[in-house]
């Protein structure tokens, strides 16, 4: 007869998970009141910019001719209103991100996990 080899039994050390690293700030901070006001600033200054580039950008043309009213034309500068809609753009970016500030400075915690830190 032959016997079964049986191979010895080979000791699993389980190894203890790594403690999770210490949580970071919690999403609720008043501090975000200042970040959200000086976005509505930066939102201020960059529309006074995308008004000002636009007018830069159009640029209106009158040849006067003799007995007639002058011909009047336009012209379109696109590296200013490309500025513009540039600015614009930011600040419509900068405008949700003020929201989002705003919100997570006023939300309020659920009683139950205040109640659970203490």
């Amino acid at each position: 007869m032959t016997e079964a080899v049986t191979e010895p039994e080979s000791e699993t050390v389980m190894e203890e998970p790594e403690a999770a690293p210490p949580a970071g700030p919690s999403l609720h901070q008043p501090k975000r009141w200042l970040i959200a006001a000086g976005e509505v600033v930066a939102i201020g200054l960059l529309a006074w910019l995308a008004v000002w580039c636009w007018n830069r950008g159009i640029v209106k043309l009158a040849y006067p001719i003799d007995g007639r009213e002058p011909l009047i034309s336009t012209r379109y500068r696109g590296n200013w209103l490309g500025t513009a809609a540039g600015a614009l753009t930011l600040a419509v970016i900068l405008g949700l991100d003020a929201v989002r500030q705003v919100v997570l400075a006023v939300r309020t915690r659920p009683q139950k996990a205040a109640e659970a830190d203490v």
